[in-house]
């Protein structure tokens, strides 16, 4: 097994483990692109979540995340950081700055999609954000949101009948 399939299985193995199936992150892609793209099955976008998972950008990114979240789970940040991470306070951005590095892996459409999703919180992004007692998600909910834009704005790219008119 290559290096490269190691870290892919790697990432995997961590969103399972915090609750995160790759379907799910599909299913949010189809909130995002079915009214575009009509015939779009969950396979093609569970596909498209599978290949922005394959870039080592997004690969470090979901490791740094699901680790701060599980250091903070362990209460092993320093204070104010342990206290801000656990509570998900609003002015703390990191989160999303970290979520920004995966989002923009397939161009400026994925921060409008992100933006939305972000906002809305559908499917598996409400469980995540629902600050249960003892479960921390500070940075996952952002990584699983930040995922899904990618690669709905990947398909977005891989069906330019489906781009607005210009004239």
């Amino acid at each position: 097994m290559t290096n490269e399939e190691k870290l892919y299985d790697r990432t995997i193995q961590l969103l399972h483990e915090r609750g995160v199936r790759i379907s799910d992150i599909g299913e949010l892609v189809m909130f995002l692109q079915e009214r575009f793209i009509p015939k779009l099955t969950l396979e093609e976008a569970t596909q498209n979540v599978r290949i922005v998972l394959r870039k080592r950008e997004v690969q470090n990114a979901v490791m740094t995340g699901i680790a701060l979240d599980k250091a903070a789970e362990a209460n092993s940040l320093e204070e104010p950081l342990q206290k801000i991470i656990a509570e998900d306070e609003g002015l703390y951005g990191v989160d999303e700055v970290l979520a920004f590095s995966i989002v923009n892996v397939y161009g400026s459409i994925g921060f409008t999609n992100y933006g939305y999703i972000d906002r809305i919180k559908p499917g598996i992004l409400a469980k995540l954000n629902a600050h249960e007692p003892g479960i921390i998600h500070t940075f996952l909910d952002d990584i699983v949101g930040a995922t899904a834009a990618a690669a709905a704005s990947r398909l977005a790219h891989s069906h330019p009948e489906i781009e607005d008119d210009i004239y």
